[in-house]
């Protein structure tokens, strides 16, 4: 994907609706320094281009109920397209995978798995991420605690 060209005041944009993304147009567009009409329009042109892709609330797991967090690094038995494309379609189907990412080193995959326990993380891995057939093995990092966890993205100058 070709990068979008970003000027001073798209980066400002970006970096108040990352820290803020339920402000409103007139205050966006206060902050900014522009009127509201073409500070909109700004906006929905990084959404129209990709750059801005969705809005999110940002959730506390503890209140939810989900007291553990693992990283789960997967090996698929042939890295091959069909391998792949398998192993990716069944994770899709599993809510407690919060995020897939295909890596290079040791593994092929590392997932984050969020879960309400121990227990609850044991029958997911036993029933449903370990049986998925072209899974190999699986190796599993509990995260004690997270120190930074940022959504923000660093905008590189142009």
């Amino acid at each position: 994907m070709k990068p979008v060209k970003l000027d001073g005041t798209d980066r400002k944009i970006l970096e108040i609706l990352q820290a803020n993304s339920n402000i409103t147009n007139a205050q966006l567009a206060k902050e900014i320094g522009l009127s509201p009409a073409p500070t909109l329009e700004r906006v929905n042109k990084l959404e129209t281009s990709g750059v801005i892709k969705s809005y999110h609330a940002v959730i506390d797991p503890g209140s939810v109920g989900i007291g553990v967090s693992t990283f789960v690094m997967a090996t698929l038995k042939g890295h091959n397209k069909e391998n792949i494309e398998k192993f990716i379609k069944a994770i899709k189907g599993i809510d407690e995978v919060v995020e897939c990412h295909h890596i290079t080193g040791a593994g092929d995959f590392i997932l984050k798995i969020v879960c309400a326990d121990i227990a609850a993380y044991q029958q997911l891995m036993l029933e449903k991420v370990s049986n998925i057939e072209v899974v190999d093995s699986l190796q599993s990092m509990v995260i004690l605690s997270t120190f930074k966890d940022s959504k923000s993205m660093p905008l590189p100058n142009a």
